[in-house]
C-alpha cells in the first residue's frame, strides 16, 4: 500500500512540475511577445490555469510528506510521543474534513464549468482546467487516511512511548 501511495505522490509531483514548467514558459513567452510587439493573448489563460494546476498538485502531494502549511508550536511543546500521535491524528482528521469538502465542491465546480470556454481560446473547455480541485481533494484524502492509519498503528503497537 505504501509503495502505491508513494508512486501516486511522485506522479502528482511530476504533474505539478510539468504545469509549473508550462507556467514559466508561457510567462517568458508573454514577456518576449510584448517586447517584440506580437499579440499573444492566449498566454494569459494558459499561464493562469497551469499555475492553478501546479499549486493544487503540489499542495496535495505535500500532504503526504507533512510539508503543508502547519503550526507546530503545540506539538513542539509536547514531550510524550503518544500525545504527539494523538494530536497528529486530530490534525489529520480536521484536514480530512477539508479534503473531502474540496473533493465534493471541486466536482461541483468542475461539472458547472465543464462546457464553459476559455476567454482567449474558445475551442478549449474550462471543465478540465478545474479537475485539479477534486483530484487534489481525493489524493489528499488518500494520503490522510494512510497517515491516520499509520499513527493509529504506532499507538496500538506501542511504538510511541
Amino acid at each position: 500500500m505504501k509503495k502505491a501511495i508513494e508512486m501516486m505522490q511522485k506522479i502528482q509531483v511530476a504533474i505539478g512540475g510539468f504545469f509549473l514548467m508550462i507556467f514559466l514558459l508561457t510567462v517568458v513567452f508573454q514577456m518576449l511577445s510584448r517586447y517584440i510587439g506580437i499579440a499573444a493573448t492566449w498566454t494569459e489563460d494558459v499561464s493562469m490555469y497551469s499555475f492553478i494546476w501546479a499549486v493544487f498538485m503540489g499542495a496535495g502531494a505535500m500532504v503526504y510528506e507533512n510539508r503543508h502549511f502547519a503550526f507546530t508550536s503545540i506539538s513542539d511543546m509536547l514531550k510524550n510521543q503518544k500525545m504527539k500521535s494523538v494530536l497528529a491524528i486530530i490534525i489529520y482528521l480536521v484536514m480530512l474534513v477539508f479534503s473531502v469538502l474540496m473533493a465534493y465542491y471541486g466536482f461541483k465546480v468542475t461539472k458547472q464549468f465543464w462546457n464553459y470556454t476559455w476567454t482567449n481560446i474558445p475551442s478549449f473547455k474550462r471543465g478540465p482546467t478545474w479537475l485539479c480541485l477534486p483530484l487534489c481533494g481525493i489524493t489528499s484524502c488518500i494520503y490522510l487516511l494512510y497517515l491516520i492509519s499509520a499513527e493509529i498503528g504506532k499507538l496500538t503497537k506501542g511504538e510511541n512511548k
